[in-house]
């Protein structure tokens, strides 16, 4: 997709998420890197805030979307719906998916002339 100067920004969640990943790094920061002077490492987690927000907001301009959890759960939902048989057989209205039709064979898969030149066979030794 193009650059799109209207395309809105979701700066709340751009921020919320940012916030989540500098908490979550910090516990883990002070759990393991005690011993160590521990101002080098909050200072490259504040400064990545605004590196994080600038390519989100690019991001963002171009049109990506990041789905949500929400989206995430309902989707496994709706292709399932979708898979489902349609026959007029009753039968066929149980939850299991459409399988795939056998594709024609081929040489390889052993359906058409997968057998040797001529016929002939080498007779063993």
């Amino acid at each position: 997709m193009a650059w799109d100067q209207n395309r809105p920004v979701p700066w709340r969640r751009l921020t919320r998420d940012w916030l989540i990943y500098v908490g979550i790094m910090a516990v883990i920061f002070v759990l393991f890197f005690r011993e160590r002077n521990l101002v080098g490492i909050f200072a490259g987690l504040l400064v990545s805030g605004p590196m994080y927000l600038a390519f989100g907001y690019a991001m963002a301009k171009f049109g990506y979307q990041r789905k949500s959890l929400k989206e995430l759960r309902e989707e496994p939902r709706s292709s399932k719906r979708s898979e489902r048989r349609t026959g007029d057989d009753p039968a066929d209205a149980d939850d299991a998916p459409a399988r795939r039709a056998k594709p024609p064979p081929t040489k390889r898969t052993g359906g058409g002339g997968n057998g040797r030149p001529g016929g002939a066979r080498r007779k063993r030794r």
